[in-house]
């Protein structure tokens, strides 16, 4: 059974100085991901769509006719590893989208006419509510990736709940226990990735 809802922040700032472009990392609650004042605003060049339910084009409309939908480039990067809000998807999702995340604070970009974007710039992480999908690979980056060390998966969401501003009866399904049992799991793969890659190094 879901719990209550309550409003929370239409966009979130969770952490900063992540990775070599030293980003800031934000979480919304789904519409500011087609904001493009709000996400200048805020100098986000990259977002990660965590909502199976949920599409977010910005590519130029004029490019598209009633037949053939546009496609190319926009302003904003998107990347989409879309998961159910509940029971369904597989917790390899999860692990994905968690390296798509570490991946988005990395990324440099050719500097071709072909890839109109700049290095670095900040992310958001964005699903329909602001509440779990999104949070999920958020808390594993962040229990993972210096300078935000969590010393535990519960410290992170916690930490996340606090600055989403969630009511606490709001937290219990942040995320629910599904995505939360996928995300220790993929928490567990990662420790194994790095772990042979440093016998390996």
């Amino acid at each position: 059974m879901d719990g209550p809802v309550y409003a929370c922040p239409a966009i979130t700032l969770i952490a900063q100085v992540l990775g070599p472009f030293e980003a800031a990392l934000f979480i919304d609650g789904g519409a500011s991901a087609s904001d493009i004042g709000l996400l200048r605003q805020h100098q986000i060049t990259t977002v990660l769509n965590r909502a199976v339910n949920l599409d977010i084009n910005h590519v130029q409309a004029h490019r598209a006719t009633a037949e053939v939908r546009a496609s190319g480039y926009g302003d904003i990067r998107i990347n989409k590893v879309g998961i159910i809000d509940g029971e369904g998807s597989p917790g390899a999702m999860v692990l994905d989208a968690c390296h798509i995340l570490d991946g988005a604070l990395r990324q440099t970009i050719p500097k071709r006419e072909i890839y109109p974007f700049p290095d670095g710039g900040n992310v958001l992480a964005s699903c329909r509510s602001g509440r779990r999908r999104s949070v999920s690979p958020v808390a594993s980056l962040l229990h993972k990736q210096p300078p935000h060390f969590y010393q535990t998966l519960d410290h992170a969401l916690a930490a996340i709940g606090e600055r989403r501003e969630l009511a606490p009866d709001d937290r219990f399904e942040t995320p629910k226990s599904m995505l939360y049992d996928a995300i220790r799991r993929a928490s567990d793969w990662i420790e194994l990735i790095e772990a042979r890659k440093q016998r390996h190094s």
